[in-house]
């Protein structure tokens, strides 16, 4: 069984027992329970079912493991050819990692 819910904007396809870093959770706790109800779509051993826009009843239930996580290094640089000019920066996105513990559909 698997579902597609959308989590801050974005969509993840989730079962139970996965592991997921999503966008950075403003006040999450380590160990603490978060609920998502955005539910898309449900697919039971076959059987499909699709909101109209979410599935009436559906959560996903998932405990925080670590509430910031920093991804890779991403290096932005700009060069004008024969002028000089160079300029480098660099951004690291935030994320939280959490855990499925369990879905409800």
């Amino acid at each position: 069984m698997f579902v597609i819910v959308e989590i801050v904007g974005q969509q993840f396809k989730v079962e139970q027992n996965n592991k997921l870093f999503v966008q950075h959770l403003q006040g999450a706790e380590s160990g603490a329970s978060v609920e998502f109800d955005k539910v898309l779509l449900v697919d039971k051993d076959g059987e499909v079912t699709v909101g109209l826009p979410v599935v009436e009843g559906a959560k996903v239930v998932c405990e925080v493991i670590s509430p910031l996580v920093k991804g890779d290094k991403v290096l932005v640089f700009h060069k004008k050819r024969r002028k000089g000019y160079r300029k480098l920066k660099g951004h690291r996105q935030q994320f939280t990692e959490v855990l499925v513990k369990e879905v409800i559909a």
